[in-house]
């Protein structure tokens, strides 16, 4: 259950001034931040709805931090973003970044905190990050169910005047929501920008049977070249064993494996390039 939050004018309705400083003082009240007050100590939650009760009407939870509570939140989320209407000045406070709201719109409501639309959210994150980072944003949203692709196509006409909307207009066709993390996706979109052929995310391998035995983090079938994105999650022991299964049983398949890592995919995208390209090559 929610922690009960006061303004200070709400209080004073009820409690005088030195009744408020008392109760402060004994703990009874909990100041969560200047002018408002809470009846227990303050969860992560709490405290962003205290934010929001200090700032004007119409304030609601914008980009990186919307999209968090969407289920899509793969950016890192240093501080807290909201969208206030665009004649309200922004107020200055520690970890806040203000955005003022272009195109109308009516919040939503996730977990009681009020939020831009997840259509609207994702394509103003797609119009406003690098490139890298875009996509996987757009692969979370359809991934997480928040937005279907019909949903990201009628929300981009609404965008085509705004700044970036080029970028998510290329983008939305490419996002799927099969990609299971931000590394696979952005190894893929350096595949699609290379011209390659388009891989297939989280692609099933079957055996002469039929049944699927394996998955790759992108497949091109017709030319049996896997490509793998190796986070930390490998280093794991009993993941370790697992995969040496897999990687035996595939290459006794004829399947062309190639493996790659976190410096490879930042630090030498033209090495993953020239190898994928060598594996497509009859």
């Amino acid at each position: 259950m929610s922690t009960q939050l006061w303004r200070t004018r709400e209080l004073m309705r009820v409690l005088t001034v030195k009744r408020v400083r008392t109760q402060v003082k004994r703990e009874e009240l909990i100041r969560v931040r200047r002018g408002v007050y809470a009846s227990t100590p303050c969860d992560d939650e709490d405290e962003l709805r205290a934010l929001l009760l200090c700032l004007p009407d119409g304030a609601m939870l914008a980009m990186r931090s919307a999209a968090r509570r969407h289920g899509f939140g793969v950016l890192r989320e240093s501080a807290v973003h909201v969208q206030l209407p665009p004649d309200v000045a922004k107020p200055r406070l520690p970890g806040l970044v203000v955005h003022h709201s272009v195109l109308p719109v009516r919040p939503v409501l996730v977990g009681g905190l009020p939020c831009v639309p997840a259509a609207q959210c994702a394509i103003d994150l797609a119009r406003g990050v690098r490139r890298m980072d875009a996509l996987p944003v757009l692969d979370a949203a359809l991934r997480s169910g928040a937005v279907t692709v019909d949903d990201l196509a009628a929300e981009l006409p609404l965008h085509r005047a705004l700044r970036g909307v080029r970028q998510a207009r290329d983008l939305v066709p490419r996002a799927d929501g099969r990609a299971e993390c931000r590394q696979e996706s952005q190894l893929r979109l350096l595949l699609l920008d290379d011209g390659l052929p388009i891989p297939e995310p989280q692609m099933w391998v079957h055996d002469r049977y039929g049944i699927p035995r394996f998955r790759i983090d992108l497949g091109c079938r017709e030319r049996r070249v896997g490509v793998e994105y190796d986070g930390l999650s490998h280093l794991d022991r009993e993941h370790m064993r697992y995969d040496r299964d897999r990687i035996n049983w595939l290459d006794a398949n004829g399947w062309r494996m190639r493996y790659f890592t976190d410096r490879d995919l930042y630090r030498r995208p033209s090495h993953i390039l020239t190898t994928i390209r060598a594996a497509l090559t009859p």
